[in-house]
Protein backbone atom coordinates (compact mmCIF):
# COMPACT_ATOMS: atom_id res chain seq x y z
CA UNK A 1 0.00 0.00 0.00
CA UNK A 2 1.50 3.02 -1.31
CA UNK A 3 2.38 5.89 1.58
CA UNK A 4 -0.53 8.51 1.82
CA UNK A 5 1.30 11.76 0.65
CA UNK A 6 1.76 14.67 3.08
CA UNK A 7 -0.48 17.51 4.05
CA UNK A 8 -0.13 20.40 1.30
CA UNK A 9 0.48 23.07 3.79
CA UNK A 10 3.96 20.36 5.06
CA UNK A 11 5.04 20.15 1.66
CA UNK A 12 4.59 23.90 1.04
CA UNK A 13 6.77 24.04 4.45
CA UNK A 14 9.01 21.78 3.87
CA UNK A 15 9.87 23.66 -0.13
CA UNK A 16 10.57 26.85 1.48
CA UNK A 17 12.73 25.23 4.20
CA UNK A 18 14.34 23.60 1.56
CA UNK A 19 14.98 27.06 -0.18
CA UNK A 20 16.50 28.70 2.75
CA UNK A 21 18.74 25.83 3.60
CA UNK A 22 20.03 26.39 -0.14
CA UNK A 23 19.61 30.35 0.32
CA UNK A 24 21.65 30.09 3.67
CA UNK A 25 24.97 28.14 1.78
CA UNK A 26 24.88 30.88 -0.76
CA UNK A 27 25.20 33.11 1.65
CA UNK A 28 28.11 31.23 3.11
CA UNK A 29 29.64 30.87 -0.06
CA UNK A 30 29.36 34.87 -0.32
CA UNK A 31 31.37 35.23 3.03
CA UNK A 32 34.00 33.30 1.80
CA UNK A 33 34.31 34.69 -1.89
CA UNK A 34 34.21 38.28 0.21
CA UNK A 35 36.78 36.74 2.61
CA UNK A 36 39.05 35.67 -0.51
CA UNK A 37 38.36 38.96 -2.23
CA UNK A 38 40.20 41.14 0.64
CA UNK A 39 42.58 38.68 0.92
CA UNK A 40 43.38 39.85 -2.38
CA UNK A 41 45.12 42.81 -1.06
CA UNK A 42 47.89 41.01 -0.51
CA UNK A 43 49.16 41.51 -3.89
CA UNK A 44 48.71 45.41 -4.09
CA UNK A 45 50.59 45.78 -0.89
CA UNK A 46 53.55 43.27 -2.22
CA UNK A 47 53.77 46.01 -5.10
CA UNK A 48 51.80 43.75 -7.90
CA UNK A 49 48.63 45.49 -8.22
CA UNK A 50 47.73 44.24 -11.27
CA UNK A 51 47.45 40.63 -10.27
CA UNK A 52 44.64 41.93 -7.91
CA UNK A 53 43.21 43.49 -10.50
CA UNK A 54 43.06 40.83 -12.67
CA UNK A 55 41.84 37.77 -9.95
CA UNK A 56 39.10 40.68 -8.76
CA UNK A 57 38.14 41.47 -12.48
CA UNK A 58 38.24 37.57 -13.00
CA UNK A 59 36.08 36.47 -9.92
CA UNK A 60 33.55 39.78 -10.60
CA UNK A 61 33.23 37.85 -14.51
CA UNK A 62 32.41 34.76 -13.05
CA UNK A 63 30.13 35.39 -10.41
CA UNK A 64 27.90 37.78 -12.58
CA UNK A 65 27.89 35.02 -15.19
CA UNK A 66 26.90 32.12 -12.74
CA UNK A 67 24.25 34.36 -11.27
CA UNK A 68 23.11 35.61 -14.76
CA UNK A 69 22.42 31.92 -15.60
CA UNK A 70 21.10 30.76 -13.23
CA UNK A 71 18.36 34.05 -12.92
CA UNK A 72 17.77 33.71 -16.83
CA UNK A 73 17.21 29.54 -16.38
CA UNK A 74 14.86 30.41 -13.29
CA UNK A 75 13.26 33.58 -15.53
CA UNK A 76 12.44 30.87 -18.47
CA UNK A 77 11.22 28.27 -16.09
CA UNK A 78 8.34 30.16 -14.41
CA UNK A 79 7.80 32.17 -17.72
CA UNK A 80 6.76 28.89 -19.09
CA UNK A 81 4.19 28.10 -16.23
CA UNK A 82 2.45 31.54 -16.08
CA UNK A 83 -0.55 30.57 -18.26
CA UNK A 84 -0.53 27.27 -16.20
CA UNK A 85 -0.42 29.45 -13.05
CA UNK A 86 -2.32 31.67 -14.16
CA UNK A 87 -5.69 29.31 -14.69
CA UNK A 88 -5.15 27.82 -11.24
CA UNK A 89 -7.58 31.01 -10.42
CA UNK A 90 -9.81 30.30 -7.12
CA UNK A 91 -13.29 30.62 -8.56
CA UNK A 92 -16.95 30.58 -7.04
CA UNK A 93 -19.64 29.71 -9.34
CA UNK A 94 -17.79 30.63 -12.24
CA UNK A 95 -16.77 34.60 -10.32
CA UNK A 96 -13.70 34.34 -9.54
CA UNK A 97 -14.09 37.38 -7.74
CA UNK A 98 -16.17 36.12 -5.49
CA UNK A 99 -14.14 33.27 -4.25
CA UNK A 100 -11.98 33.26 -1.31
CA UNK A 101 -8.76 33.14 -1.79
CA UNK A 102 -9.40 35.56 -5.43
CA UNK A 103 -7.36 38.61 -3.89
CA UNK A 104 -4.54 36.60 -2.60
CA UNK A 105 -3.72 34.52 -5.50
CA UNK A 106 -3.66 37.53 -7.77
CA UNK A 107 -1.36 39.79 -5.52
CA UNK A 108 0.81 36.66 -5.26
CA UNK A 109 0.69 36.30 -9.18
CA UNK A 110 1.35 40.08 -10.14
CA UNK A 111 4.32 39.42 -7.09
CA UNK A 112 5.45 36.87 -9.46
CA UNK A 113 5.16 38.95 -12.65
CA UNK A 114 6.87 42.04 -11.09
CA UNK A 115 10.09 39.69 -9.79
CA UNK A 116 10.34 38.35 -13.43
CA UNK A 117 10.17 41.74 -14.54
CA UNK A 118 12.91 42.78 -12.23
CA UNK A 119 15.33 39.76 -13.40
CA UNK A 120 14.53 40.36 -17.15
CA UNK A 121 16.04 43.98 -16.78
CA UNK A 122 18.93 42.51 -14.44
CA UNK A 123 19.86 40.37 -17.10
CA UNK A 124 19.04 42.18 -20.14
CA UNK A 125 20.26 44.99 -18.53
Amino acid sequence: MPTPEPPIADRARDARLAIARHLADLHRLHLALAADSRALKRFTTEGRPGIEIEIAAEMLEQYLAASDAFLENMRGRFEARLGLLRRGEPAAGGRPEDAPGHGAFWYGFSRLCAVLRRVARRVEG
